[in-house]
């Protein structure tokens, strides 16, 4: 169960922008406290007390016992307004509760066992898909954080909502089977071989004679070209070249 937060608080008398800047160059931060079918009431706070809480990152699910002019006002703050440039608080709402009220808090969720998990063994990955639940709950009982355990998943494995066991009396805010995490398979890195260009050679170069090769008989009757081969003996002359017609 989350802890209770102490904080006090000023009444203040007068709202707008010049009474909240008037208030903040007093080190205090404005505010103001609505809810439980009750007149809004206007606060101021100190600025050093209140900003350790925020810092925490749970400060929108935490529960704040108000002490404003000697009276305790059970509250959950609903937002928290900063200065765009300078990032300082400027503003915060409260959500005044009343007895046995039940509200919608964002819940973080913590994983754990993931070094127990087959999957993840197996060099798969922890895909975390929601990071905090909309849960209802008691104004006197909001959960600090929901642990869900992932150490008996494999790759391709999930965990829905509907597989969490919540505390007694807590339930989700959305109908949808709220997906919290996966274990997905590592991506494989897919290798592209590079292919060299063809390279254009041209046509004389295709036609050169392999090296070592014998080079080309010179041409007949080139200087220092070996005689042609006799006719063999008893062979034939030659025919004789036809007789021009007259």
């Amino acid at each position: 169960m989350s802890k209770i937060v102490q904080l006090k608080a000023t009444q203040r008398g007068r709202a707008g922008k010049g009474a909240s800047r008037a208030v903040r160059r007093e080190g205090l931060v404005p505010g103001v406290v609505y809810g439980d079918k009750q007149a809004a009431q206007m606060v101021s706070l100190n600025y050093r007390e209140l900003e350790p809480h925020i810092q925490t990152g749970r400060f929108l699910s935490t529960l704040v016992d108000l002490e404003v002019e000697g009276k305790t006002i059970r509250a959950i703050p609903r937002d928290v307004q900063f200065e765009p440039i300078r990032d300082f608080i400027v503003h915060v709402d409260f959500l005044r509760l009343g007895k046995a009220s039940r509200i919608a808090v964002d819940i973080p969720v913590h994983f754990k066992g993931q070094e127990a998990s087959p999957g993840i063994k197996l060099g798969g990955s922890l895909n975390i898909v929601s990071h905090t639940l909309s849960l209802y709950c008691s104004a006197d009982f909001i959960p600090d954080e929901i642990t869900v355990d992932v150490a008996g998943l494999q790759i391709g494995d999930s965990i829905h909502m509907s597989d969490i066991k919540l505390p007694e009396g807590v339930t989700a805010v959305s109908r949808d089977d709220v997906t919290l995490c996966t274990i997905a398979a590592q991506a494989k890195e897919e290798v592209v071989e590079e292919v060299a260009a063809p390279v254009d050679v041209p046509a004389t170069a295709q036609k050169a004679p392999a090296e070592g090769a014998a080079a080309a008989a010179p041409a007949a009757g080139a200087k220092g070209a070996a005689p042609a081969a006799a006719p063999a003996k008893g062979a034939a002359p030659a025919a004789a070249p036809a007789a021009k017609k007259k």
